[in-house]
């Protein structure tokens, strides 16, 4: 019988790549959508014909309790978030809610379809559990490279309500002996990374000052050090976690740092620029509290898992810009054909 996976957050950058890794594994895939969500126009379009979709929210309890009970899953994949960390700030209860509370409601919704309770705590593992965490959560880190023994200290409500949602999976495997774990997943990239991220920001920006659609780049701080990778490495991370014996919390990174002037630098270089002629420093896009360095430590991924990331930072940077430019391109085209005011 075909494996089982229900993801939330499937039509994100991170749920169409695990979606379509899960695919080519022989799982069957489910994907948990709110209401009128239409997976025909997001990132898993083209998969629509080989996925399987079951309403819920993760706002909502009685609605994820009636997912897992119906798709009966072997697998559940937490991706589902508010994941851009500047808006936090400005939605910080409700970044709370999704990215917080939404894993408690998401825990107990399986902790309830398997019947587990605290007498029959330390073995029921027929559901597995993922839940997505974030290097956000060491914030202003007390070492370098981050590890999974590094203490936290979130700079941001995001990370605080990752932070949040990190412990409570910790706590439902300890409590009820259910396979749970956390990814602490350092910043992965993409063509499919959300126009508001910073690396597809400025990839988009780079592909449309090319073809004389824009004029400039306004960023905020350069010297911000990430440690970024490519997407479709970190989804098999994911699933592999979920494999072992025993579950367990991995860092996930390629333990490489790169500055926000790196990523501009060498995206203004795959099309022959100076981004110096280009970037406009705005100090209105500052983080209210920056966290400055993030590097990862993933010895123990690579050593139990077996995982390496395959796609290098200028590789990722060259990937986006490429994508970008064929879709400013095309999209610029399609423009040109419409009449004046449209259809």
């Amino acid at each position: 019988m075909r494996r089982r996976a229900l993801i939330t957050g499937i039509t994100g950058q991170d749920g169409s790549y695990l979606a379509e890794h899960l695919l080519e594994q022989g799982y069957q895939v489910w994907g948990l959508i709110r209401g009128q969500a239409n997976p025909r126009k997001s990132r898993v379009s083209r998969l629509v014909k080989d996925l399987s979709f079951v309403d819920g929210d993760l706002l909502d309890q009685g609605s994820l309790i009636s997912a897992v009970d119906m798709v009966q899953p072997d697998e559940v994949y937490n991706l589902g978030a508010i994941s851009f960390v500047p808006l936090s700030w400005q939605q910080a209860e409700l970044t709370t809610e999704v990215n917080g509370m939404g894993v408690l409601r998401m825990l107990e919704a399986i902790r309830l379809v398997c019947g587990l309770d605290k007498s029959r705590a330390g073995g029921n593992d027929t559901i597995r559990f993922y839940q997505a965490s974030s290097s956000e959560m060491f914030g202003m880190v007390a070492e370098t490279p981050q590890r999974e023994t590094t203490i936290f200290h979130p700079r941001s409500p995001y990370g605080v309500a990752k932070t949040y949602g990190h412990f409570i999976t910790k706590n439902y495997r300890e409590s009820f002996g259910m396979y749970g774990v956390s990814g602490i997943l350092f910043n992965h990239e993409s063509p499919r990374r959300g126009a508001e991220f910073v690396t597809r920001k400025i990839s988009l920006a780079v592909a449309q000052i090319k073809l004389g659609l824009q004029k400039e780049l306004r960023l905020g701080n350069l010297d911000a050090v990430r440690d970024w990778g490519f997407a479709g490495d970190y989804v098999r991370a994911m699933h592999l976690m979920l494999q072992q014996e025993e579950p367990t919390d991995y860092v996930i990174g390629t333990g490489r740092m790169h500055s926000v002037r790196d990523a501009v630098r060498i995206a203004f270089e795959a099309v022959d620029l100076d981004w110096r002629d280009y970037v406009v420093i705005d100090p209105e896009l500052v983080r209210p509290a920056e966290v400055e360095t993030l590097c990862a430590d993933a010895s123990r991924a690579k050593l139990e898992l077996g995982w390496t990331p395959n796609v290098d930072f200028t590789e990722l940077m060259n990937m986006m810009v490429e994508s970008d430019l064929r879709e400013v391109t095309r999209t610029n085209q399609i423009e040109e054909l419409l009449p004046a005011g449209g259809w």
